[in-house]
């Protein structure tokens, strides 16, 4: 889905693919036909962004066979979906039944992580639509916090410095730019957008909108650590760090941690294979919500599950609906957008999707929900 801005630029819309994620291109062009074409259909627009996950091995074959990535073009082609963002953060789909940390390996201190970037930077370029102004790919926020050092983080600016050439490299060769959005993320090296921006001030381009490298803002992960939007968009603001991607979702919250039932719907929210973090206001936080006991359970906690924004989670839950409508606000209902990309992220349901039929209902109604507040903003959605 494509809305015209007041000045003049184009701002996209789309849903990520995290939702279903595939192991291999059989089965991603499944999910295209049976679920991504039909929500699009559903939809009524000219064309839809799909923000696609492509696990290592899927990559390297896309990014390495031209046979491979044609077809990838003709289903997308065939339905009339358009790719221009690609999420980097998940390298591998995990087949352990509990995955926790593991789900950042490898980080950015390997050199696989940097290989598979370069892959989907190839893929994206290809991939790209015309006349889209660049594309964009989300990565993880370089590791999980433990364990970290000086010389980590050397490793992986050396790492950065490689790939922001490729970059340079690409967009000569191909006239595609394609930008790398680093995500801060609940118990990683980078999870407050102030680290972040401390971090990413060295990528900062002199022209603005610009960088490379910047800043992919998730709206659940600001939630879940209690960051105020102001004062985050400030940060940012001074460091002269671009947005490049942000994906937009909610998180619930518990207002009343005493709750003995709150505390167990909350559990049961999510999948435990992967960590659910959970956060307490003014308060320190834990890695799952399983060690939720130690908190003192006296403020509001906020857990890392992007819920869907049109669907209320169940009571006594509620929703951080009020973070991500600010950042809206910010990124896109001003006098220029803060960026183009805008990247719907939700993959955890209070009612289960058991089909793809289901799940492509899902979908529409999530991104109409955006759009009606897209449209609220002032922007103009192209249907032509």
């Amino acid at each position: 889905m494509r809305f015209r801005h007041r000045d003049g630029s184009v701002v996209h819309l789309g849903y990520s693919a995290t939702v279903l994620p595939a192991a291999d291109l059989d089965e991603l062009i499944k999910w295209l036909d049976g679920c991504a074409g039909a929500a699009r259909a559903e939809l009524g627009v000219p064309t839809l962004g799909i923000g696609l996950w492509l696990v290592s091995p899927l990559a390297d074959r896309l990014a390495n066979s031209p046979v491979a990535l044609r077809r990838l073009q003709r289903a997308l082609t065939r339905h009339k979906l358009e790719v221009v963002s690609l999420n980097g953060v998940a390298h591998s789909a995990f087949v352990d039944k509990v995955v926790g940390s593991k789900v950042y390996c490898p980080d950015w201190t390997d050199t696989e992580r940097l290989r598979y970037t370069v892959d989907l930077v190839d893929i994206l370029a290809e991939l790209l639509p015309p006349d889209a102004e660049y594309g964009s790919i989300s990565t993880l926020p370089l590791a999980w916090r433990e364990p970290w050092s000086k010389q980590r983080d050397a490793a992986t600016r050396v790492a950065f410095d490689r790939l922001e050439f490729h970059l340079d490299r690409t967009e000569r060769r191909t006239g595609r730019r394609i930008r790398i959005a680093v995500e801060p993320e609940p118990g990683c090296v980078l999870e407050m957008v102030g680290q972040a921006a401390g971090w990413l001030s060295t990528y900062v381009s002199p022209d603005a909108g610009k960088s490379r490298i910047g800043l992919g803002l998730d709206t659940c992960h600001l939630a879940v650590q209690f960051e105020e939007p102001g004062p985050a968009f400030e940060t940012l603001w001074r460091a002269g760090v671009d947005v490049v991607k942000a994906q937009l979702s909610v998180a619930p919250q518990l207002v009343d941690p005493s709750d003995g039932l709150g505390r167990q719907v909350l559990a049961d929210l999510s999948d435990p294979k992967y960590l659910r973090q959970v956060r307490e206001w003014c308060g320190p936080g834990v890695d799952d919500v399983d060690l939720a006991y130690q908190l003192s359970g006296h403020a509001c906690w906020r857990m890392h599950a992007h819920i869907a924004a049109h669907e209320p989670p169940p009571a006594p839950l509620t929703a951080t609906t009020a973070v991500l409508d600010e950042c809206l606000n910010r990124m896109v209902g001003g006098g220029h957008p803060m960026t183009h990309h805008l990247e719907s992220e939700t993959y955890t349901w209070t009612r289960q999707p058991r089909t793809r039929a289901q799940l492509a209902k899902r979908i529409v109604g999530e991104l109409q929900w955006l759009r009606d507040r897209l449209t609220g903003l002032g922007l103009q959605e192209i249907l032509g």
